[in-house]
């Protein structure tokens, strides 16, 4: 974990309230795909926790949902503004374990980490597939970002408006063989996708957090291997270790 001091350099809607925010800053303490942030925002007490989606040298690019007052503040804040953050939280997804062939299965907000472990996957040469979930047409967001890739999205929409109308679970059957398996996403999803994955798997979980680091014992989950905290010792989870 590192504290250090972020500057917003495009803060922009992407779709139907989600927000891609890119920032200029400290990135060397970003070491794998799926870890995340907690921005401080002035006027609230709790940090809020947003995944990576992506980072290089000195950059770093967040999507987060407007879903409270916290979040909604954030839409207001323009370029320029410097804000304080821990980064470096969590362990990441393993990406040694892939194989040749791994799917990717997002829902939401769960869907840019996984863009950034689709970029590492791809600049190794691995065939990545990724279904993406959502609600309807108004949400879909990210999906040029992977073709850009070289990867073509199965995409399922609740109401089908868009894509293949169902789950992600849906998707994962319209998709070809796959070596291993990465998913983020709401928990029931993730319940559904650990229970239709046919090969091992890492799952990175969402969850209320009030410290980012493991002090607080607020995000602790029963495991097969004793009791984790999501924010120190996750998000990510093997998929033999969960317990529901």
């Amino acid at each position: 974990m590192k504290q250090t001091t972020f500057t917003i350099a495009q803060n922009s809607p992407l779709a139907e309230g989600i927000y891609r925010l890119h920032l200029q800053g400290d990135t060397t303490a970003i070491t794998a795909p799926g870890q995340f942030v907690n921005l401080k925002l002035e006027g609230f007490y709790l940090r809020r926790p947003i995944s990576v989606c992506d980072w290089a040298d000195g950059e770093l690019t967040l999507l987060y949902k407007v879903l409270g007052r916290g979040t909604e503040a954030m839409t207001r804040l323009p370029a320029g503004t410097r804000l304080d953050v821990l980064t470096g939280l969590g362990n990441g997804y393993d990406m040694t374990l892939s194989g040749d062939r791994p799917l990717l299965v997002g829902g939401g907000v769960g869907i840019p980490p996984l863009y950034g472990l689709a970029k590492r996957l791809r600049a190794q040469g691995k065939a990545v597939q990724a279904v993406l979930g959502f609600n309807s047409a108004s949400d879909l967001f990210l999906l040029e970002d992977f073709r850009a890739l070289q990867i073509e999205p199965v995409v399922t929409t609740a109401d089908g408006s868009a894509g293949l109308r169902g789950l992600v679970t849906d998707g994962m059957a319209a998709a070809g063989p796959y070596s291993y398996l990465y998913t983020c996403g709401p928990e029931a999803m993730l319940r559904a996708v650990w229970q239709h994955c046919g090969t091992s798997g890492q799952f990175s979980f969402e969850e209320r957090m009030g410290c980012g680091f493991g002090a607080c014992m607020g995000c602790s989950c029963r495991t097969k291997y004793g009791t984790k905290r999501i924010c120190k010792d996750g998000p990510v989870l093997q998929k033999e270790e969960i317990l529901w």
